[in-house]
């Protein structure tokens, strides 16, 4: 038989454990997730070599589908592997909070990155109209955009190691 004070104490911990659950997934949560840097200058050396790296195997692979080397299926699911990569650097450069005399240089770097992107973006389109056969006229179109980008990055990436701090 159970005690009547046994089931009260009973009762009022499982209430205290369902209040306390409820409060857990009720709270309201702060996930700002910060990249922590301390040496802002390598950090920003390092990214530039991975990007220079991406760069040079994305135009190797741009050129073999320009070619006719690499399909344009294969070139897709390249520019998917390259584009989240860049994607994840961007996202490190956004949480990593660089102090003031930084910023200039890294807000450029970080947009020279987003037009490198938007390339990898547009080369994806390009592998796709050669796939269905576009007009030479669309093609063109979008080989001169493609080139735009690039060299809009470029640009960036140089205003980039303009605005350094000495």
């Amino acid at each position: 038989m159970v005690s009547r004070k046994g089931a009260i104490v009973t009762a009022i911990v499982l209430a205290a454990i369902t209040g306390g659950s409820f409060l857990v997934w009720l709270a309201p949560v702060e996930d700002q997730t910060t990249f922590v840097v301390s040496d802002y200058e390598d950090y920003l050396d390092g990214v530039k070599n991975i990007h220079e790296v991406l760069q040079e195997s994305i135009e190797l692979d741009y050129q073999g589908l320009r070619d006719g080397r690499i399909s344009p299926q294969d070139y897709s699911d390249i520019t998917d592997v390259t584009s989240s990569q860049v994607t994840a650097q961007i996202s490190e450069f956004v949480t990593s909070k660089p102090p003031e005399e930084w910023q200039a240089s890294y807000i450029s770097y970080m947009e020279a990155m987003k037009k490198f992107n938007e390339y990898i973006v547009e080369t994806r389109v390009l592998a796709s109209m050669i796939e269905n056969d576009s007009s030479q006229d669309r093609v063109s179109q979008v080989i001169q955009k493609i080139e735009e980008l690039k060299s809009e990055s470029q640009e960036l990436s140089k205003t980039s190691d303009e605005s350094r701090p000495n």
